[in-house]
């Protein structure tokens, strides 16, 4: 049977969704001569509900659902994500089939009033729509308010000044896709904030079997494909999304594994903040480890 030629690539429509699945779409190109990569833009209910955080109507798992449903059904071929957008559990019968190579995972913190995050302090007004952003910017400095803001990366650009905001905080990766590296005032370092399992990934879902799988090889980064393995093993086994403030970031270096966790609770306290290191190839020892240290404080 000869494989098809056309493959349909389904993404959210947002900006940043679109630079994102267009760089997939391009690496596809590059590496399947002969293969057209048509995008199919698929609103989802996370694009819909702009007024109230995540948590509070269902989490992540809103910014894909409609996406999965379609691959499911075979409307679309290939789905792209941003991996920290996916749920643990995918939609039955779906896989990861490939990773890009990864950006900087880290926060970035936007301010035209201030240097950088050393220069907060309290009272100062910080705008971000992730619990977890919030519980570990507390950690870091006591008596800051936190203002809840969501929106695509412009507008939520755009309410720093409109606001009053002393600064914001997004995620580096997206920052850099859209080419808007200069608004950037600070990285924060992974040590102060830990990011979210799968920041600055791009994954690509496809029906488990499907002829797709023999299209993404070319494109895998293995390392990356590794660490994000690693932080959503552990997000797993503790059932972590937005509803608790849950940081998990994997590092292969070398013969060595750094993960780093946090933690926080429903009123945004910090109970664990540290790094773990174990040898590479003792992933699944690391991912127990780290899961108990979690589950520990969640009982």
């Amino acid at each position: 049977m000869t494989m098809k030629k056309t493959w349909i690539v389904g993404t959210r429509g947002s900006k940043l969704a679109l630079r994102q699945t267009q760089i997939v779409v391009d690496a596809m190109r590059e590496a399947n001569p002969g293969h057209e990569f048509p995008i199919r833009t698929i609103r989802t209910t996370g694009d819909t509900v702009w007024d109230k955080p995540l948590e509070q109507i269902g989490g992540k798992g809103l910014f894909v659902k409609e996406i999965e449903e379609e691959l499911v059904r075979g409307d679309i071929d290939i789905a792209v994500h941003s991996m920290k957008d996916l749920p643990a559990e995918l939609a039955e019968g779906l896989v990861i089939g490939a990773v890009m190579v990864r950006e900087d995972p880290r926060d970035a913190f936007i301010s035209t009033r201030l240097a950088g995050i050393s220069e907060l302090h309290g009272g100062c007004r910080v705008g971000t729509g992730s619990m977890r952003r919030k519980a570990q910017l507390q950690r870091y400095r006591d008596g800051i308010q936190v203002v809840p803001l969501r929106g695509n990366v412009d507008t939520r650009i755009r309410k720093l000044t409109a606001e009053k905001l002393d600064g914001i905080i997004l995620a580096a990766a997206g920052i850099r896709r859209l080419g808007l590296e200069e608004v950037i005032t600070e990285i924060i370092p992974a040590d102060i904030m830990v990011p979210t399992a799968g920041q600055g990934a791009i994954g690509i879902e496809i029906r488990r079997g499907d002829d797709a799988a023999g299209l993404l090889g070319a494109i895998d980064h293995d390392r990356t494909h590794r660490e994000v393995a690693i932080e959503r093993a552990v997000q797993a086994a503790v059932g972590g999304g937005c509803s608790i403030p849950l940081g998990i970031h994997a590092r292969l270096e070398d013969d060595r594994i750094d993960l780093s966790l946090s933690l926080g609770n429903e009123e945004g306290i910090i109970l664990v903040h540290e790094k773990l290191t174990g040898e590479a190839g003792g992933e699944q020892n690391l991912i127990e480890k780290a899961s108990q240290i979690l589950l520990e404080h969640l009982r």
